[in-house]
């Protein structure tokens, strides 16, 4: 076996170990995050009433609105793309 057989061999059971542990923090996030309701559970009926209590609809992220943005300026006049008044003490430059 020549060197580059060698590599291409390590380099092939590295990328199998890696993707036999299962998925990424990444990848679970995001399956997680596909995976949780968006809309909080409906509470247990009271013995009063006659019609069931219907759970609020939660609004998704991807229908608010994103025209507001942040505005702010870096040195080189690069806006932040960030939404206004975000909680995250770094801007994005986009």
């Amino acid at each position: 076996m020549s060197k580059l057989d060698a590599q291409r061999a390590m380099r092939e059971a590295r990328y199998a170990r890696d993707n036999a542990s299962g998925p990424t923090r990444r990848e679970a996030a995001a399956a997680a995050a596909a995976g949780t309701p968006t809309a909080p559970a409906a509470a247990a009926p009271v013995a009063g009433r006659t019609k069931p209590v219907q759970a609020a609809k939660a609004v998704p992220a991807a229908a608010a609105p994103t025209g507001e943005r942040c505005g702010h300026k870096s040195m080189n006049g690069r806006e932040c793309t960030r939404e206004a008044g975000h909680p995250e003490k770094s801007h994005r430059y986009g």
